[in-house]
């Protein structure tokens, strides 16, 4: 396996009261620097296409250890931009976004899916999404469901970031469906990731933007998050969100500290979260021998 460049493996994976706060768990610790990642939520958005050029995203994935990533920006050509220009890394999603349609009107704007359709006719898409969904009403279900009956159709993912209403209702649309639940659900508690994960066996979810909340700020894990992670393993995966250019300002240190809080878990499922899960949903090996190819 291609280790990690020099510069990350001079980085600290936390205090030494992590070991004590921990003491019962046994950890993969510093080996987890060599592990490759598959960030499962990245957005090459319009905003970071000059700033942030296609060579300038793998040279951040070629420095933090990402082997692959999967991808939805605002508008789908962004993605297309990457997929073009490295298409062994990059897993393409495709975002409703577009045009006057955004994250608080996509499900009522004319024209979503059609442009949804054609865009999957066009380009290898792996899933639909990411998409927000916050309150949901009766006048939004009707292209849902078209988007559920579309992601089944094509055998490809639904990306939602939304709490547990939202995802109840698009298993009840197309019980078949395989979701990636963003941020694991946001503000959602892990009790509630853990009986949603329960009752659906084909929901996984990414963990952007939750690394604070599983881990501690002296480097130990939240019981909670340590019960529903060690219960599925095989569900999670991590992300970055370069929803904004900040993101990508700070994309190192991002993936730095979801590695922080792999360390302080069993090399099974650190290996699982960082990379095995997304090899099993996406059916393609991810590898460190990816890293500094395009």
């Amino acid at each position: 396996m291609k280790l990690l460049p020099a510069i990350l493996l001079t980085l600290t994976l936390g205090p030494s009261a992590t070991a004590r706060a921990d003491a019962d768990h046994h950890h993969i610790g510093e080996a987890v620097m060599a592990l490759p990642i598959f960030d499962a939520h990245m957005h090459y958005s319009e905003r970071a296409w000059e700033p942030v050029p296609p060579k300038a995203v793998l040279r951040r994935m070629n420095d933090s250890g990402v082997a692959m990533a999967l991808v939805s920006s605002t508008p789908d050509a962004g993605t297309i931009r990457l997929l073009d220009y490295a298409p062994n890394r990059i897993f393409p999603e495709l975002r409703p976004y577009h045009g006057e349609a955004d994250s608080g009107n996509w499900t009522r704007h004319p024209g979503i899916f059609a442009y949804l359709s054609e865009r999957l006719a066009a380009y290898p898409h792996e899933g639909i999404g990411e998409f927000h969904l916050h309150e949901v009403g009766i006048e939004d279900q009707a292209l849902l469901r078209q988007v559920a009956a579309l992601a089944a159709e094509h055998d490809i993912l639904i990306h939602v970031h939304s709490g547990k209403g939202p995802v109840d209702l698009l298993y009840d649309m197309q019980p078949d469906l395989r979701i990636i639940w963003a941020h694991a659900g946001m503000t959602e508690p892990a009790s509630v990731v853990e009986s949603m994960m329960a009752r659906y066996d084909s929901l996984y979810a990414d963990t952007s933007y939750r690394e604070t909340d599983i881990m501690h700020d002296d480097g130990s894990i939240n019981a909670d998050w340590r019960r529903v992670i060690e219960r599925f393993p095989d569900r999670f995966l991590v992300g970055s969100d370069t929803w904004a250019n900040s993101q990508w300002a700070e994309y190192r240190e991002l993936i730095h500290t979801n590695r922080q809080w792999l360390s302080r878990f069993s090399r099974p499922v650190a290996e699982n979260i960082a990379y095995r899960n997304a090899e099993r949903l996406f059916g393609r090996k991810v590898h460190g021998g990816l890293i500094g190819t395009r």
